[in-house]
């Protein structure tokens, strides 16, 4: 089976929402800008309930965040 990594939209949001800052979206979700910027890179996955919060603050559903590649 192919490796799937997951992959994310987080930068564009964050620049289609009035060019939040990475600290921004960490004070909202409760983390870090290291570990947004980890997420955003792709570096670190999320849990399940914070990739929630993500979307939540974006207004978006989940799959429209966060998605499957590979």
């Amino acid at each position: 089976m192919a490796e799937r990594r997951l992959t994310n939209n987080i930068r564009t949001l964050r620049f289609l929402a009035n060019e939040m800052t990475q600290a921004e979206l960490g004070q909202r979700v409760g983390l870090t800008r290291q570990t947004i910027a980890a997420v955003e890179a792709g570096k670190y996955s999320p849990s399940l309930e914070t990739a929630f919060r993500i979307a939540e603050v974006f207004g978006k559903p989940l799959e429209e965040v966060f998605r499957w590649e590979g």
